[in-house]
């Protein structure tokens, strides 16, 4: 949720970051947030506004599971508590301990559970035995099963207390999942259940201090068992209390075992024999004795139905039956999660007790691989399911007399290393590319406006679905439709245009703010674009009438799950959900750039929107050179030569004039650009009108206004601005820093500019007289390597900019720089201040190494420098955007 700032200071906007691809990622607690894992970060989400609140910093390594206490079960019994807390694993067997104050909405960090495991974590859960009282058990790839006691504070400002109560070794047939519940008839006694690689569902019994043995043994399953989840105890009108318990496997199937208490060990077993068994009860198991209580186990119900790997199982939350919010209702409805890409909820049939199917959901893009995890909301109206392509899935049930079940907008982003952005050339929307092979934009739908007043950024379309990771960007300016370049792990770089199904969804996001206005897309004849068979090009879908492209709401014709052979390009009306956007938002692909040797690495645009430069990863000279490329022609008009190693970086000057470029061999180059156009000999006549350059034969010098015009109508469509000679020279060629150069940055109103090291320094540079560059001046050391710079310029009179740093910490620092130029005019070079203007929080920050970051241009704001948008991107997979207030 968006952030205001009053003052001096920095407020986060946006967060878009997708889900890591593994079972047991999420987790949705009582307080009605989600928790999920990207990368090594813990992401936050209100799936009311559908926006990232914040990450969570700590965990080194990629995060598996995260667990609420209290989660979603116990959510009965937490509506008076004023704190929540929240498990993480990674997979360096690390288990952190969070506290969430609802009072204030802010993080803290509590503990790090000791003694770790030695392995990847694979599953967390937790019960509430008391108020206070939580129990949790961990299990890990090392074969291992931890069970701990958490004591919460009774008091506001109190201390967690966490006690180790035992280590269970399960062997090598590694358990994958666990769960834990209390033993109906209040004997205080815990039973425990755990599945993985052996096909069987291991039950363990102790005491709430510890002291679990193996009871027994349920087998059934033919393949790893991926889910577990207990019930709560149940209390049937005849007295009996009981406890379901169920299980997802590999084999498709799921398994319901019912635990009956049959009392104490001095009881009668005649007695129990006399109980009549039901339809549904119809097997019985072995019995599980823990202390003097025995509990006869039977299946309950195989339940049949899901057509691949069933990953996630989850009884539905009890709901308050009393007043004094103690007395539970434990529902009979059970969610699945299956690879299939489907979410089943079960229940049983009213007359006969037989479980069967009642609601099916499921992702239509005929991309996806499945779910990988199903949860429920608190209050049991809401589902939500996470996949293998890292996205979430939300539906929800808005039917009063029955159940209707309809899609909801939620968080989505990228579920790699994102790797570059771009802002558009006005700022309507961010543009990031990443290692997940996609590229995405991320814009604020202006008619939907957050409780702060702000405008909620939504992910609006995925114009590159690729099959290499993406590893740079660029968005060309100038005039015209909207276009961008990007280059992947291939030695191809592509050009992208605006398809007319785009322009018409952004001008409902920024409400006809669009650089592009409607008079001109009535030349735009492309609505969308296909995936081709190898998922390389993408194809044009040509507009037939000019009344053909529909406007829907995202919601509408989800009721099927008929694969979907090519892509129905639509205007959007409101935020797309993921069904709609993975396939239906694709920009067709106009030019294929080929010229490099090695897979690309970086690339940019100039000012002007005449030419893009490119570099590739390279280990020798000649293959580290930068091409220049013409737009329109898309002309290979230049190659630069000067360093030996893979290019990191490139960037032309506020004029055009300069082209600066740095590099894993420690160097920065500084290029002169210089453009020339043919001018007017014997019957060669250029025109220029309004920034367009036209070339025009004319045989009769004479009649030139008159043949004049006759070839600007002939040639208006098909001629566009075009650079006719790019020439350029190295002016300085200088070994800056002593470990690899990751960034760079120009003065957006000078030719001065910043490089940031692996050696952990940023340096100012000056160009001087044209000729040469001169070192102004090096900030102190920062304390990680620099990986990232961008340098904002505040106004062009005082020379008063902010320079932002990003560091492989993923910490993010911005600089107040003050230039001081000769009021004479000499070419003497200009002294320089720099001041600490303040270090985002790491809450704010990502929890990996910063990739890019990009000032939204002063331009784009619409000349408003007192709040200005900077915008990053992490390996920790998020895209991030700050407002700055300077006022």
């Amino acid at each position: 949720m968006p952030e205001s700032v009053d003052g001096i200071g920095v407020g986060r906007v946006f967060i878009g970051a997708g889900c890591n691809r593994i079972v047991n990622n999420v987790s949705w607690g009582a307080c009605d947030l989600v928790a999920f894992g990207a990368e090594n970060g813990v992401a936050i989400f209100c799936p009311k506004a559908a926006q990232i609140l914040t990450t969570l910093p700590a965990h080194k390594a990629s995060v598996n599971c995260t667990h609420w206490i209290p989660s979603s079960k116990f959510a009965f019994k937490a509506k008076h508590l004023d704190r929540h807390y929240l498990l993480s694993g990674d997979a360096d067997g690390i288990i952190l301990l969070w506290e969430l104050s609802l009072a204030d909405k802010k993080w803290r960090h509590v503990l790090q559970v000791p003694q770790p495991h030695k392995k990847g974590v694979t599953c967390i859960t937790g019960i509430m035995v008391s108020d206070t009282d939580a129990i949790f058990a961990s299990t890990s790839s090392d074969g291992t099963i931890n069970i701990w006691e958490l004591i919460l504070p009774s008091a506001v400002g109190g201390d967690c207390k966490l006690s180790f109560l035992e280590s269970v070794f399960v062997g090598s047939k590694t358990m994958v999942t666990v769960s834990l519940s209390e033993l109906p008839g209040n004997t205080g006694h815990v039973v425990l259940a755990a599945g993985g690689l052996d096909n069987k569902v291991h039950l363990y019994c102790g005491e709430r201090t510890g002291k679990f043995v193996h009871a027994c043994e349920l087998r059934g399953h033919t393949d790893w068992i991926r889910s577990l989840d207990f019930s709560l105890p149940t209390c049937r009108n005849d007295g009996t209390t009981s406890l379901l318990l169920v299980s997802s496997s590999q084999d498709r199937g799921i398994r319901i075992w019912k635990m009956a208490l049959r009392g104490s060990q001095s009881n009668s077993k005649d007695k129990f024999r006399e109980e009549k068994i039901s339809l549904a009860s119809y097997i019985e198991g072995p019995v599980l004795v823990s202390g003097s209580f025995s509990y006869q186990i039977s299946l309950e119900s195989l339940l049949i139905g899901h057509e691949d790997w069933v990953y996630s199982v989850e009884w539905q939350p009890p709901s308050v039956t009393s007043a004094n919010g103690f007395a539970y209702c434990q529902p009979q409805s059970i969610l699945s999660a299956s690879m299939d890409k489907t979410m089943m909820i079960w229940q049983p049939e009213r007359t006969t007790g037989i479980w069967i199917n009642v609601v099916t959901v499921g992702e239509l893009s005929h991309c996806a691989l499945g779910f990988y995890g199903g949860h429920w909301s608190p209050n049991g109206d809401s589902i939500l399911a996470h996949s293998y392509g890292g996205s979430f899935h939300l539906w929800k049930n808005v039917g009063s007399e029955y159940d209707n079940w309809q899609p909801q907008k939620v968080p989505s982003g990228h579920y790699a290393a994102v790797t570059d952005i771009a802002w558009a050339r006005s700022g309507e929307y961010l543009l990031s590319v990443s290692a997940d092979q996609t590229t995405r934009i991320f814009a604020p739908w202006q008619n939907e406006a957050s409780p702060g007043g702000c405008d909620c950024w939504h992910e609006i379309a995925r114009p590159q679905v690729h099959g290499h990771d993406i590893n740079c960007v660029t968005i060309i300016h100038g005039k015209g439709n909207h276009r961008f370049v990007s280059g992947a792990d291939e030695k191809v770089a592509r050009v992208f245009e605006a398809p007319l199904s785009f322009l018409k969804t952004l001008n409902h996001a920024i409400l006809q703010k669009s650089s592009f206005p409607e008079d001109f897309q009535a030349d735009v004849q492309i609505l969308g674009a296909n995936m081709s068979a190898l998922g390389l090009s993408q194809k044009p879908i040509y507009v037939h009438s000019r009344h053909g492209t529909p406007e829907t709401n995202v919601n509408d014709g989800l009721d099927t799950f008929e694969t979907i052979p090519d892509a129905v390009p639509v205007v959007f009306t409101e935020p797309p959900i993921e069904e709609k956007m993975a396939w239906h938002t694709l920009w067709p692909e106009s030019h294929k750039l080929y010229g490099h040797g090695n897979e690309l690495f970086s690339m940019c645009c100039d000012h002007g929107g005449k030419l893009v430069a490119s570099s590739c990863k390279a280990q020798s000279t000649k293959v580290a050179e930068i091409w220049l490329w013409q737009v329109g022609s898309w002309k290979a008009v230049g190659r630069l030569q000067s360093h030996s190693l893979t290019v990191t970086q490139v960037e032309f000057s506020h004029d055009d004039n300069l082209l600066l470029s740095v590099s894993r061999d420690r160097q920065f180059s500084v290029f002169a650009i210089e453009r020339k156009v043919q001018t007017l000999k014997d019957h060669n006549m250029v025109i220029n009108l309004g920034g367009l350059v036209y070339h025009a034969l004319v045989a009769d010098r004479t009649e030139g206004k008159k043949r004049l015009k006759f070839c600007i109508s002939c040639f208006k469509k098909a001629v566009e601005k075009r650079v006719d000679e790019v020439s350029h020279q190295l002016i300085a060629r200088q070994e800056a820093h002593k470990r690899i150069i990751w960034a760079c940055s120009w003065n957006p109103f000078g030719h001065e500019f910043a490089t940031g090291s692996r050696d952990k320094n940023v340096k100012i540079w000056a160009v001087d007289k044209g000729s040469s560059v001169k070192q102004l001046m090096t900030l102190p050391q920062f304390s990680s390597s620099v990986t990232a710079l961008s340098w904002f310029a505040l106004d062009d009179q005082r020379n008063n900019g902010f320079l932002a740093v990003g560091m492989e910490s993923g910490l993010i620092e911005l600089w107040s720089l003050s230039l001081t130029r000769p009021e004479d005019g000499s070419t003497t070079l200009p002294g320089v201040t720099a001041v600490l203007f303040t270090k985002l929080e790491p809450f704010m920050c990502h929890v990996s190494s910063v990739q890019r970051l990009k000032w939204r241009t002063s331009q784009a704001s619409g000349g408003d420098c007192k709040r200005i948008l900077l915008a990053s991107c992490g390996a920790d997979h998020c895209v991030r955007i700050f407002v700055v207030n300077v006022a």
